[in-house]
């Protein structure tokens, strides 16, 4: 079981003259990186640079699923995916009202076929105001949809909907692979999460969501429980930290992070 880190923090380029080097200066095993940064970057370059570098890929993460375009870019980075040798395609779930459920299991029966074929497993990213949230979402859509799909556990997210440790427990047997991601939410935390949850376009709810995220031990959650449950659970794949709204410094947040789960 490796450590990864998620380079959302870079963009393209700045993942191959700075990010890639950052992760491995802070000796992270791992990384995800999002399919459109890796078609920019280009696969053949992106495979020599993680090599070079001695870092496997984790996960290559399709962009969210608004349309029909957005489906079959993921199809397609299937085969992307596997080139790298990462053995995730994670699925970011449409955003709440932009499809019905019968076409979102069209798209994930597309994506399942095409991972098939591939040889790399499909990961639904359960996520705030989307099509895959709560606990019983995720449940009905691991249930109902393509045999091949499993779940990405992301601590943060699941926060929201219920105790972490409790949520490892509940999708033991789903669990394919977990972020890593701390939160620190305000007094009128649970208000914005009924409105994402309800779908409305609620701007403020989106900002004061993903603005909550934070580095790990800035926040609530307790890793070094999440960390005992994932042990006490049988949990044996990787697990990637994700920092995704902190905009300066990255090698910083990079040293932080992994720092804290050494010291836990």
């Amino acid at each position: 079981m490796g450590v990864g880190y998620a380079t959302l923090m870079y963009d393209p380029e700045e993942i191959v003259s700075e990010g890639l080097g950052d992760v491995a200066a802070c000796r992270y095993d791992g990384v995800e990186i999002g399919l459109p940064k890796v078609n920019h970057i280009g696969p053949d370059r992106l495979k020599g640079l993680l090599e070079d570098y001695g870092i496997e890929i984790y996960c290559v993460m399709a962009g969210w699923l608004n349309d029909a375009g957005d489906v079959e870019e993921a199809v397609d980075g299937a085969e992307t995916a596997a080139a790298l040798g990462a053995e995730f395609l994670g699925i970011l779930p449409p955003p709440r009202g932009v499809v019905n459920d019968e076409t979102f299991g069209e798209w994930l029966e597309e994506i399942g076929a095409a991972t098939g074929d591939a040889g790399v497993t499909p990961v639904v990213h359960h996520h705030a105001g989307a099509h895959v949230e709560g606990p019983d979402e995720i449940r009905r859509w691991l249930d109902d949809g393509p045999d091949e799909l499993e779940l990405l556990f992301d601590t943060a997210h699941y926060y929201a909907y219920g105790d972490v440790s409790e949520g490892i427990e509940r999708f033991v047997d789903d669990i394919a692979y977990v972020h890593l991601k701390d939160i620190d939410p305000p007094s009128d935390f649970e208000s914005h999460v009924e409105n994402l949850t309800a779908g409305k376009v609620d701007y403020d709810s989106i900002v004061t969501y993903f603005g909550s995220f934070t580095d790990l031990g800035d926040g609530v959650l307790d890793f070094g429980e999440i960390d005992r449950t994932l042990e006490r659970v049988g949990y044996d794949g990787h697990t990637t930290v994700e920092i995704d709204n902190q905009h300066s410094l990255p090698l910083v947040h990079a040293k932080r992070n992994i720092s804290h789960l050494r010291d836990d």
